[in-house]
């Protein structure tokens, strides 16, 4: 996510940081360069104006141009600043009893996958949440809510077949859930394809017999400006109060965000970041500035951590890497272990500096699956002995695989020397670029 912006940021400020004492020149190309990063990044152009007014007013301050790190002075301002523009008032769901949710947005944004999302993230907390179908037009909807609800395991209200009135579910769920001992309702609300009369008519009414402690607006962040007016029109005729924002893996820019933030004024309580039910964050405004600023976010990877790692697996698996027993079977662990994590290029993301090292590697999650079709075509005697797999095996697995010989021939190589580089310390990097596939470190060629 908001990975061009984060990319050009991280260039400007390194020629930044390049300069022993900085000009009030230096820092104004900066501001340009930075400025349309930001606009390039789909940022609306008087939220991206008002932004870079803020940072100047405290660059051309006498305290950064004399101080001894003048470059690093100016990506703090840009921290705390972008920190404040994501959501200085970022507040929790308000989730006192009645603790009802109304979740709004068009067709297309995942308001059902999303309400379902939230249910998990809410049931992982401890709360117990009810699911609620009100779309009663998008064919299948209430159908692929039910499905949902079944895979995280959350009651859902399901209202009768051929039912029009919204009004008439959202009054009989109610009394539906006084019997299935629920701390929280998510009723997922019908969308348009665009913003209309009935629909906004519609969501009001809801909400005024609700009278839902929280009205969350579902965007897809990859619709960029559009999704600014959006979330304005939905914010004036309904009165929402934070926004969730969808499909941030597959959005390289994400200024859209930054924008929906700034001109509703209202924060971004959650993001979707992957198809998974799992791949559901809470928003922090702080740690996402750190993220786009190359900082890291090493409090996210404790958390991913606690919660996707089995301690006493991870603890075997280093006391084999001591030992050099490393072989696949443990390797095959560990790629699973990242995949819920959230994946190689998330946690690269939150290593403080690990951008920087990597640059030019490609560390495409494709070619991990390809990498874990081939572990698993070998025999478990072949994963716990590599050195048995001569040319017949190789042509096997390669078969069996789907890859070729040279794939599986590069793999066995490179993991030969993984465990060469497990001998000693300081190589992290080095390790990562093996298997990043492609750049310095002569990746796989998938």
């Amino acid at each position: 996510m908001f990975s061009s912006l984060s990319d050009n940021l991280q260039e400007t400020f390194k020629k930044l940081r390049g300069h022993g004492k900085l000009s009030e020149k230096n820092i104004s190309d900066a501001l340009r360069e930075v400025r349309l990063a930001l606009l390039e990044a789909d940022v609306e152009f008087s939220v991206a104006k008002e932004f870079i007014a803020k940072v100047k007013e405290q660059a051309m301050g006498e305290k950064v141009l004399k101080s001894i790190k003048p470059g690093q002075q100016i990506v703090k301002i840009f921290n705390d600043e972008l920190a404040e523009l994501l959501g200085g008032d970022a507040a929790p769901l308000d989730l006192n009893p009645p603790a009802r949710i109304l979740m709004v947005g068009l067709n297309g944004a995942g308001k059902t996958t999303t309400s379902a999302k939230l249910a998990l993230h809410l049931r992982k907390e401890g709360r117990r949440p009810l699911l609620v179908a009100c779309d009663l037009y998008r064919p299948a909807a209430v159908d692929q809510l039910v499905t949902l609800a079944k895979q995280i395991d959350v009651p859902v209200f399901r209202p009768e077949a051929g039912e029009k009135s919204v009004l008439k579910v959202a009054k009989q769920a109610l009394k539906w859930a006084d019997d299935q001992n629920g701390t929280v309702i998510i009723f997922d609300t019908a969308g348009r394809q665009e913003v209309d009369d009935a629909l906004i008519q519609e969501l009001k009414d809801v909400r005024d017999f609700l009278d839902p402690k929280e009205t969350l607006l579902v965007a897809d962040s990859a619709t960029g400006q559009q999704a600014v007016s959006v979330a304005q029109t939905f914010d004036e005729q309904i009165g929402v109060t934070g926004l969730v924002l969808t499909k941030l893996d597959g959005d390289a820019r994400g200024g859209a965000a930054l924008s929906m933030r700034s001109i509703t004024q209202k924060p971004i309580k959650f993001v979707g970041v992957g198809e998974k039910m799992s791949d559901f964050e809470a928003f922090v405004p702080d740690r996402m500035a750190g993220r786009i600023l190359g900082m890291g976010d090493v409090v996210g990877l404790v958390e991913a951590a606690a919660e996707a790692v089995d301690q006493d697996e991870a603890l075997r698996m280093a006391e084999r890497m001591k030992k050099n027993k490393f072989d696949f079977e443990d390797f095959l662990a560990q790629m699973r272990m990242m995949n819920r994590m959230g994946g190689m290029q998330s946690l690269m993301g939150m290593i403080p500096g690990m951008k920087d090292k990597l640059q030019g590697v490609d560390l495409d999650e494709k070619r991990m699956k390809h990498l874990e079709a081939i572990i698993l075509s070998m025999t478990p005697r072949e994963r716990t002995r590599p050195e048995i797999i001569k040319a017949s095996r190789r042509k096997r697995i390669a078969a069996g695989s789907g890859t070729s010989v040279t794939q599986v021939n590069a793999l066995l190589k490179q993991f030969g020397q993984m465990r060469k580089m497990m001998r000693s310390k300081g190589k992290m990097s080095k390790m990562m670029k093996q298997f990043g596939g492609g750049g310095a470190g002569g990746g796989l060629p998938f």
